[in-house]
């Protein structure tokens, strides 16, 4: 008897597959940005186990006298994923065509880093035993509440302080857009025209308080984040992408799926923050 293949077995039983590094295809999701990466799985049940070592307080001694002995906490945190995917289908005909396939990956990928950074930011947490999709980063029980950055940027300075008074070392400021554009109207003095961070016509990058500034949709309008790379820890797998000809076969249409594994949490969520922008009158 002879023995199938993936050489000789029909498409359906080994579709198209291409995989590529999310750093490659999706630079842009939130998740790569602002998050250490520490690994990939797959499946909705397994977790990266991140290790952390909740540091002994070290203390002065007198010369010649025993060293008493610490006991530092060594913990973890589990990071779940969850997948992210999109299938769109086309007839046969249409996927033929000049030009379809290259704007169909462009939309794929605008779908799947949207969909992904909605998911980092404010995804639900899941409620037990559930464990995925994993909550987002507003989510996560432990973070800093900053106040209303109202004027000027004291509330906002206030809130880096406490971040840094926990032991973080705030790396990016992720921004709703009409929260970014109240603070760029921000005025110097009651009755100035100069405002408080430029006039903005020749920012090279967007930055705030010397960090970073990510503006993105998927953050609740009016709202900010302050955020330690270093505090996020994240599982992240290979973005792919099969096309099949079979699946749809008796209707001689294409089937175009895309995937998207990952997850993130917070190893100290204390050195993360939020706050509020006031549009000002």
């Amino acid at each position: 008897m002879a023995t199938e293949t993936t050489l000789t077995s029909a498409k359906a039983w080994s579709p198209d597959i291409t995989a590529f590094a999310a750093s490659e295809v999706i630079p842009d999701a939130l998740v790569l940005q602002t998050s250490t990466v520490t690994g990939r799985i797959e499946g909705d049940e397994p977790a990266v186990r991140v290790a952390y070592v909740d540091d002994a307080a070290a203390q002065f001694v007198a010369e010649g006298t025993e060293i008493p002995e610490d006991d530092p906490a060594l913990s973890e945190v589990l990071v779940h994923t969850g997948k992210v995917a999109q299938l769109v289908r086309l007839s046969r005909e249409q996927y033929s065509q000049t030009g379809t396939a290259q704007m169909l990956s462009e939309s794929v990928r605008r779908a799947v880093i949207k969909k992904a950074n909605e998911a980092y930011i404010a995804q639900a947490a899941p409620v037990a035993p559930a464990v995925t999709p994993p909550a987002g980063l507003l989510n996560v029980t432990g973070i800093e509440a900053g106040g209303a950055v109202a004027g000027d940027l004291d509330a906002l300075v206030d809130l880096i302080a406490t971040l840094e008074g926990n032991g973080a070392t705030p790396t990016h400021i992720l921004l709703a857009p009409d929260a970014w554009a109240s603070l760029r109207k921000f005025k110097t003095a009651t009755g100035s025209a100069q405002t408080l961070l430029g006039a903005g016509t020749t920012d090279a990058t967007k930055s705030l308080l010397d960090l970073p500034v990510l503006v993105s949709s998927a953050m609740t309008a009016g709202t900010g984040l302050v955020i330690d790379k270093s505090a996020v820890v994240s599982a992240v797998g290979e973005v792919q992408l099969a096309v099949s000809d079979q699946v749809y076969f008796n209707s001689d249409s294409i089937g175009l799926r895309c995937t998207f594994r990952f997850g993130a949490n917070l190893v100290r969520p204390d050195r993360v923050g939020t706050f509020t922008v006031t549009n000002p009158a």
